[in-house]
């Protein structure tokens, strides 16, 4: 590679990283929020659901596949006693 070369491949490379990284931040940001609202619909049938300990099925159904949803995001342990919980529970039609 001689020395315009260098330059050109160099000032591609930039603007690629002016491009790229926007979108790569723009991407954390909305699997952010998802994980956030996965977790808030989680807890809401938690806490509806708590005191009896009880659950329809559409309800568990829905649950497990937040929870899958927020695991693959990369969602924190804080979830994991509450699914181990839900689990635990009497599941109505």
């Amino acid at each position: 590679m001689n020395t315009t070369e260098i330059i050109t491949f160099i000032g591609e490379l930039s603007v690629l990283t002016g491009i790229v990284l926007p979108l790569i931040l723009n991407v954390k940001k909305i699997s952010n929020g998802t994980r956030c609202q996965l977790r808030s619909e989680m807890l809401r049938i938690y806490y509806n659901n708590r005191e009896k300990a009880v659950i329809r099925q559409y309800e568990y159904e829905n649950f497990v596949i937040l929870y899958e949803g927020y695991k693959a995001l990369k969602g924190n342990s804080f979830i994991d006693k509450i699914y181990r919980e839900v689990q635990k529970w009497e599941i109505i039609t």
